[in-house]
Order: structure tokens, then sequence, then C-alpha cells
């Protein structure tokens, strides 16, 4: 009976049960192309949604973290940040981001994301 039950604990349905935590901003790679150096405040806000943290101290940048614990497995987080001058686009930065939604594969993101290429690489132009 101990035998059996050890097993019970080596899978991801095993016990004690772990709840996978999701918090922040869920952004693919698709959103950040569409980006363009000059738009507004509400037209970010239309493609990336509306950010996580607004620091007051910081009124000209937006952070989007996104942090993934797995009740099993690695812990994952990714940063994404655009500045603003004069209520305009001016830069954004950030790690890579994934080619797909949360709820289109099981994995935790990372493996989906896809080299950048040429197409994707041109928005980022805009960073300093």
């Amino acid at each position: 009976m101990a035998l059996g039950l050890a097993g019970c604990g080596s899978t991801n349905w095993g016990f004690p049960y772990r709840a996978t935590i999701q918090q922040g901003n869920w952004i693919t790679s698709e959103q950040v192309a569409q980006l363009e150096i000059g738009m507004t405040r509400d037209q970010v806000r239309f493609i990336l949604g509306t950010p996580t943290l607004q620091d007051i101290f910081h009124a000209e940048r937006w952070d989007y973290p996104y942090y993934n614990q797995p009740g099993y497995g690695q812990d994952e987080l990714r940063k994404f940040t655009v500045w603003f001058e004069n209520d305009q686009l001016t830069r954004w930065t950030g790690d890579e981001q994934p080619n797909r939604q949360p709820f289109q594969r099981a994995d935790s993101g990372k493996e989906a994301i896809q080299p950048t290429d040429a197409e994707h690489a041109t928005p980022q132009q805009g960073q300093e």
C-alpha cells in the first residue's frame, strides 16, 4: 500500500496538489509586431491591454510583467516595457514573447517562442 501511495506523488496530479499561479499580462509576439512609434496611450492599451504596473513616479513608462509558477516545474518570468513622451509611444523593450495564446498549448510558453525574423525585428528599431 505504501508503495502505491508513493507512486501517486511522482506525477503532476500527485499529492499534495499544488495550484498553478499566473500573474500579469500575457503578451504575444504578434501584439509586439503591431506597435509603432508615435502611437497614443489608448492605441497601445488597445493592443497590449491595461498595464499591470503604472508607477506614479515614472508616469511615462508602462510595465507588463508576466509570472507563471506551475504547481510542478520551473517558474517563468517575462517582462515587457513601453515608454511614452508627450503621450506618444517612443520605444519598447523586453523579453521575447511567445507566438500563441496561453490556451493554445499546455506548456509554459517558453517552448513556443520562435526566433525573431526580419518582419518582427523592424518595429524594434524604435528602441534606444
